[in-house]
């Protein structure tokens, strides 16, 4: 199993889950979900429900990831499968990305 944290402008907003390669989970933090100031990380992943589950991950942190030439040459730079997705979000959408959302991994279990 493999954690992400999730921050929304700065404010961890929930944890990206991958329990195995087939089971991905993305769940907000109970103060991020409770207040109702604060947006939905994506339109897809709504405020509606404190948890949310997908068999592949979640198109809107797939889709924060590079292609082609760009993804293999990640890939390479960074030694992690061109298939490894979580792994690439892990590296790659730490601070520069494009919009309010940015990941840190995780300690947690």
């Amino acid at each position: 199993m493999r954690v992400l944290e999730i921050y929304r402008d700065g404010i961890l907003a929930g944890n990206l889950i991958e329990e195995n390669k087939s089971q991905f989970v993305f769940r907000y933090d109970d103060a991020y979900f409770l207040d109702e100031t604060k947006a939905p990380v994506s339109l897809t992943l709504p405020k509606t429900q404190k948890e949310h589950r997908s068999k592949v991950l979640f198109p809107f942190f797939y889709n924060m990831l590079s292609e082609g030439a760009n993804r293999k040459l990640q890939s390479t730079m960074w030694h992690i499968d061109e298939n490894d997705s979580f792994a690439l979000l892990t590296v790659t959408a730490q601070y520069d990305t494009i919009g309010a959302v940015t990941v840190k991994a995780s300690n947690e279990l």
